[in-house]
């Protein structure tokens, strides 16, 4: 083979296997990369963690990375108590006050009050449209239900694609949107970082992050 069509074979070769997207895994469990709100680690791992339960909201911010758009994909577990497990994931953070996230109420998924099931997923942009304001002024616009319901006590994935102005939510790997939406946030660029509600513990791992081509 002459030297110029090796050069091209070896060029197409290293081409072919490069990532498709720019994925890159956050290490969850090294303290030096992250700062945390109103809740204390009861684990860790580089890939994983296990927050305890507190009054009102918690998360956990990422210092290094500014999310300006993507995907976020984690796996995620709350628990099947009532009105006590809200877990997920923050963006565009400004502050421990001032961030969007969407969460789940794993309590909600099988729930038999047909009420509640839409009310599985949610989207929240702090501290100005909380989910009481969006509930009351837009219903139905903001939560809905899981689809391909996971165990209300287990893991299950996460994948969140954020295009600004849409955000589309995905759960264990459905094809079909369980939640979709526009951001209520003129900001595309902020921190990220997991999030629990009031009096939630959380347990989060495999968070990945591929920014938006």
């Amino acid at each position: 083979m002459k030297k110029s069509a090796f050069l091209i074979c070896s060029v197409a070769l290293i081409i072919a296997v490069l990532p498709a997207s720019a994925q890159k895994s956050i290490n969850l469990g090294n303290p030096a990369l992250w700062t945390i709100h109103n809740r204390a680690l009861v684990s860790s791992r580089p890939d994983t963690v296990l927050f305890n339960a507190l009054p009102n909201d918690g998360m956990m911010v990422n210092l290094q990375e500014s999310f300006t758009g993507g995907s976020i994909e984690f796996n995620v577990k709350g628990e099947n108590k009532m009105g006590e497990s809200f877990v997920g994931i923050a963006f565009n953070i400004r502050d421990e006050k001032n961030y969007e996230a969407v969460y789940f109420r794993p309590f909600n998924f099988f729930n038999p009050d047909t009420v509640r099931r839409p009310r599985s997923v949610q989207y929240i942009y702090m501290p100005n449209f909380p989910w009481e304001k969006l509930r009351a002024e837009h219903p139905g616009k903001y939560e809905n239900r899981v689809t391909n319901v996971p165990d209300p006590d287990g893991w299950f994935h996460v994948k969140i694609e954020i295009r600004h102005p849409e955000i589309t939510v995905f759960v264990n790997g459905n094809k079909e949107p369980c939640l979709r939406l526009n951001s209520l946030s003129d900001g595309i660029s902020g921190k990220i970082g997991v999030w629990m509600g009031n009096n939630s513990r959380g347990s989060f791992s495999n968070l990945v992050i591929s920014p938006q081509k």
